[in-house]
């Protein structure tokens, strides 16, 4: 076993900062604060989400470990990547591509125990985003175990066929249990006596930005206007047919999709002359694509992988002063369908009447901004971490 040292590219505008000073201003030292040992399958590079936003703001009182999923090496034994992202240290172990199944297990938990021996480790909170971490990780001994259920990760394409009894293990050993939204927290109250629901929240100051001027990203600033956007993750979530009827019947607007494809084939996308798919962009550009954008969209699929959804991107379209049109997902109406910015629509032809509503409203700027703003009431990042942390000093 070896450790490799990884220093961060530049990541833009996003803050930077080592693990003894983090983005929140306060000191942080093995000695005076306890260690939290993220389980993540999502990479702190991926899509800037729930779990970059809470563990960054948990590291203002925790030494924050990220542990990734392993990925593959072609060196002869396995490694351990360590670098700092927002005071952080994220660690990404590497094995060689012939470890499978218990060898990998293995020596997963023999480069996290030399880890934990390395920095003294004595205090530990374990917090899990994926069941699938517990094979490596089930000998350790936290004083508070976190299960942050962010998703039914079963429901997921490609999601691992051991991963419902991981996850039966998990909220069996777990003290506490975050859900991601309402109807997540519905269907796991009844498997713990510990369960509290906390929706989706935003960055309100870094979206707010795009109601203010932003440098026009060069890959958009030729389309014309009316601009449709979407920002996020571009998987088997997406509703393609509905996307491809809607800029079929109105092939003078223009769809701008932004973000990562990811386990579907690009090739099934729709292409049509009015739907520009821009690739991945960082969590600082974001605001400046939304900025330009007339209304924002969220056509999701319904199906399994969106029953239990609370999308992140509804309170940060609202944050940068877009209207918004969704398919009728559960949580986006319990919380966003009575705001009167965000119109839930389901059918193509629903879909269209919905955006054509939406920028008739988009001309009414300062209504608009008022009502994201109502239902932008409260929430925000550093709430939901205050709140979190409440919870777990009530179970310790």
């Amino acid at each position: 076993m070896r450790w490799k040292e990884v220093e961060p590219p530049s990541i833009g505008k996003r803050r930077q900062n080592s693990l003894s000073s983090n983005s929140h201003g306060k000191a942080n030292t093995h000695a005076s604060v306890s260690v939290l040992i993220c389980f993540s399958h999502l990479r702190w590079r991926f899509v800037y989400q729930r779990p970059q936003h809470i563990m960054s703001r948990f590291a203002a009182t925790h030494h924050v470990v990220f542990f990734e999923e392993a990925v593959p090496t072609d060196a002869a034994e396995p490694w351990l990547e360590k670098r700092q992202e927002e005071g952080v240290q994220v660690l990404v172990p590497h094995l060689p591509d012939s470890y499978q199944g218990e060898q990998a297990i293995s020596a997963q938990r023999r480069l996290l125990d030399a880890f934990l021996e390395d920095i003294a480790a004595s205090d530990i909170i374990a917090w899990y985003y994926t069941p699938m971490s517990l094979p490596y990780s089930d000998h350790l001994t936290p004083r508070l175990t976190v299960y942050d259920c962010m998703d039914e990760l079963s429901a997921f394409r490609g999601a691992p066929p051991s991963l419902v009894e991981q996850e039966r293990r998990l909220i069996e050993r777990a003290d506490l249990i975050f859900t991601g939204g309402v109807s997540l927290f519905e269907a796991k109250r009844q498997l713990h006596p510990n369960v509290h629901p906390f929706p989706s929240s935003v960055d309100i100051a870094h979206f707010g930005a795009a109601r203010t001027p932003q440098a026009e990203p060069e890959d958009q600033a030729h389309l014309p206007h009316p601009r449709l956007g979407f920002f996020g993750v571009i998987d088997e979530r997406l509703d393609i047919e509905l996307l491809l009827a809607a800029a079929t019947q109105r092939p003078e607007w223009q769809f701008i999709l932004v973000g990562p494809v990811v386990k579907i084939d690009p090739e099934t996308l729709p292409k049509l002359p009015n739907i520009h798919y821009l690739g991945s962009k960082s969590y600082a550009e974001l605001p400046q694509y939304l900025a330009s954008w007339d209304v924002a969209l969220m056509p999701f699929a319904l199906n399994e992988s969106t029953r239990f959804i609370s999308p992140t991107k509804t309170p940060e379209y609202l944050a940068g002063g877009r209207p918004v049109v969704s398919t009728p997902i559960t949580d986006v109406i319990r919380t966003y369908g009575d705001s009167g910015v965000v119109k839930i629509a389901q059918t193509p032809a629903e879909f269209v009447s919905a955006i054509e509503e939406a920028l008739e409203d988009a001309q009414q700027q300062d209504r608009v901004w008022q009502l994201a703003d109502a239902a932008l009431s409260d929430m925000s990042w550093d709430t939901t971490w205050k709140l979190m942390e409440e919870k777990m000093r009530c179970v310790v």
